[in-house]
């Protein structure tokens, strides 16, 4: 939520300012290609990648370091794990924001420019608040979601070495309920996190509808 959420708002906003056409939709397409990669193959990659022998080991060579196996080391895992979710799907939840940002008057950017606000001021007392509604309700939605990490990228990446920080409830309620068959703990287990998912989404709405004066219902 920290790092996932704002920056595709940040890569829209400043992909709205690019007036080079070509350029602008030559960025929209590279960022958007990660999405539709597999995630089996995304996680291949990863691990080839952070393997010793893989790419992040030769930069540790070359910088004169011990090449280790990066997401066999509980400390690394997170920002890997981030990073990727990041880089696969910054460009796609981007397109809902660029979309808010073609709908906001022109007429506000041209009053903007003649009281001599520059881009940036431009973009902070017309861009945002012309997005802020669309933001506020893909808040309370990602706030649904906050208690279900997927579990199929962190079950594909981790590893017995990594599970001090790589375990999260989905992997863990998959290994009880499919590994150690114990079905009525990890049901217990699915329901309770469906309700405090219920709960943040309850509470995200309510501050969402008294701070920003829109909400989901």
């Amino acid at each position: 939520m920290i790092f996932g959420f704002p920056i595709p708002i940040i890569f829209a906003i400043f992909l709205n300012e690019i007036r080079g056409r070509f350029f602008k939709r030559t960025i929209q397409t590279v960022s958007y290609m990660p999405y539709f990669i597999s995630l089996v193959v995304v996680c291949g990659i990863l691990l080839d990648f952070s393997a010793s022998t893989g790419v992040f080991g030769e930069v540790q060579r070359m910088l004169g370091m011990e090449p280790v196996n990066l997401l066999g080391e509980p400390r690394f895992f997170r920002t890997i794990y981030v990073s990727s979710e990041i880089w696969q799907w910054m460009g796609w939840n981007s397109i809902i924001y660029l979309a808010a940002l073609s709908g906001v008057n022109p007429e506000l950017f041209e009053a903007a420019k003649i009281d001599g606000a520059g881009r940036f001021k431009q973009i902070w007392h017309v861009s945002l608040p012309g997005i802020l509604p669309t933001i506020a309700i893909l808040l309370v939605l990602r706030m649904g979601s906050m208690m279900s990490v997927g579990f199929h990228k962190i079950i594909l990446l981790y590893n017995g070495l990594t599970y001090e920080t790589a375990d999260v409830i989905s992997s863990f309620v998959y290994r009880r309920g499919l590994v150690d068959f114990d079905f009525g703990f990890a049901t217990a287990v699915g329901l309770f996190n469906s309700v405090v998912n219920l709960a943040l989404v309850l509470i995200a709405n309510r501050l969402s509808n008294k701070l920003a004066d829109t909400g989901l219902w």
